[in-house]
């Protein structure tokens, strides 16, 4: 590791009274979020999180202690000793690591510390290594092997995703910063949170202290292992180092199993972790093998007892995916030689495994122990609106209705079109009838489906007053068709719209 490589001292987690102090004194400055946002403005706001921070240094030219705070936590700039001693507890956080002397007459962050904004506007601090709270360890950060990164999209991302109902239990697997399990602290009783890098379990404790979260779990193991046998959990989240790579070189993105055998032995395994009812929720990538369906793929590594919602929301070819990656290290910084080397040996790796493709997306597992478990693999690389986990939630729920609702029982029930759904007509300007009707949500996961013109007056008619075999009584009537081929035919358009949320039924 060369010297620009090397992890910097962390701060002590024995001295919670100084990192209480230095929480009070953070908020007081507004030293948060919003008020990040309101100085930077929107640009330089989103500039951090490409790894820009020039724009930032721009707006942080002043001597206020919001913008001292900023320049030293977040943009890693020294500043004056006798300036900021009214602002911080700056000899106790010398002491303790928080600080650094630079030079005679400045002090230097040990760590990047990032605010952010919880679900229930709570005020968080994410803690990471230098270098890494504004946009990932590319670029700007560490390139050693043990470097804890900050808040970056496949985070968010995931705390959008995840269900967020009351539970005893929850589970952070590679925890990383921390940021799952900040999030799981709001509406769990019991959060455990894991990594096989002891760096960022030390980093986790500092950021769960410094947003005033306690009594977290934490263990360092790889997977499973730091799980005793007789533990189960109401929620299992995991943003896993996935990324497919030839070799272990950075702990919090290359997972040293071959392929994706991280990703499946994790999905795999989740299964007997789980209570009943419970969820487990994990990003993932996974390959695109020459001769195999990644459909197929994926629905073999759902574990047994488990229903299943799996969603693709990106796909690179193996050069897209290699040149990702290796951009994320820094490596194309390097000299041309070494960056053609390490890109031959990506190539090298995927073609031996016959892989083609690369997919990116999310995996939901819930434990329902049906007799015959769903399993949902779909491609969806469209916008979606988060936060996503009342959609998620919403989803399985309507999983166990249609599972016990057969057609008959369908058309005996009552159904509401969901709200912020429109219809769409496609065809040829001028045509009197179009060529087929689109229904689009414009909430949760926005989705679009075709339908026939009987699905979608069925849908518009749908208030909860009638029963679906009534309406289509009526639609049969007025189209001059035979009610009871009707009522044979619809059943499985009606099931499409209730699973894709369409249509929600009533009671």
């Amino acid at each position: 590791m060369s010297n620009a490589d090397a992890l910097s001292p962390l701060p002590a987690t024995d001295r919670p009274d100084v990192t209480a102090r230095l929480r009070d004194a953070l908020l007081g400055a507004s030293y948060t979020a919003d008020g990040l946002l309101e100085l930077l403005g929107a640009p330089a706001y989103a500039a951090l999180s490409r790894s820009e921070t020039v724009p930032a240094l721009r707006a942080t030219r002043g001597d206020t202690p919001l913008e001292l705070l900023v320049r030293l936590f977040l943009l890693q700039q020294p500043v004056p000793y006798a300036r900021v001693t009214a602002i911080l507890p700056v000899d106790d956080c010398l002491e303790s690591g928080w600080l650094v002397r630079a030079g005679d007459d400045e002090v230097a962050a040990t760590v990047d510390v990032r605010p952010y904004g919880g679900s229930d506007g709570d005020d968080w601090f994410i803690v990471s290594d230098l270098g890494c709270a504004v946009g990932g360890a590319g670029g700007v950060g560490s390139r050693a092997e043990g470097v804890v990164l900050g808040v970056g999209g496949a985070s968010t991302t995931l705390a959008g995703l995840t269900v967020r109902t009351p539970v005893a239990a929850a589970l952070d697997l590679g925890t990383g910063s921390g940021i799952q399990a900040l999030h799981a602290s709001r509406h769990a009783t019991r959060v455990t949170a894991t990594d096989v890098n002891p760096r960022a379990l030390h980093i986790t404790g500092l950021t769960l202290a410094l947003s005033g979260v306690h009594g977290a779990d934490l263990r360092e193991g790889s997977l499973f292992a730091p799980v005793r046998d007789d533990e189960r959990y109401d929620l299992i989240v995991s943003n896993p180092p996935f990324v497919i790579s030839p070799g272990a070189r950075l702990t919090y993105r290359d997972g040293g199993m071959g392929g994706d055998d991280l990703c499946r032995t994790l999905v795999q395994e989740a299964g007997e972790r789980l209570t009943a009812g419970g969820f487990a929720q994990f990003l993932a990538n996974w390959q695109h093998v020459e001769g195999e369906e990644w459909t197929d793929r994926l629905r073999s590594w759902v574990p047994r007892g488990c229903d299943a919602w799996i969603v693709q929301r990106e796909v690179q070819d193996i050069t897209q995916y290699a040149e990702l990656w290796l951009r994320d290290a820094g490596d194309h910084r390097d000299d041309v030689a070494a960056y053609q080397a390490r890109y031959d040996a990506w190539l090298d790796e995927f073609e031996a495994r016959g892989v083609r493709a690369v997919g990116f997306g999310w995996i939901t597992l819930r434990r329902s122990d049906a007799a015959e478990p769903s399993v949902t693999v779909e491609e969806w690389p469209h916008p979606v609106e988060q936060p996503l986990g009342e959609t998620v939630r919403a989803h399985f729920d309507r999983i166990d209705y249609l599972r016990t609702h057969d057609d008959a029982a369908l058309l005996e029930a009552c159904f509401t079109l969901a709200g912020e759904v429109v219809q769409e007509q496609v065809g040829l300007p001028g045509a009197e009838d179009p060529e087929h009707v689109v229904l689009r949500q414009n909430r949760g996961m926005r989705r679009a489906t075709r339908v026939d013109t009987v699905a979608a007056g069925f849908a518009g008619v749908c208030d909860g007053t009638m029963s679906a075999g009534r309406i289509l009584d009526a639609i049969a009537q007025l189209l001059g068709e035979d009610p009871v081929l009707l009522r044979d035919r619809t059943p499985a358009q009606i099931r499409l719209l209730v699973e894709q949320g369409f249509l929600e039924p009533v009671g």
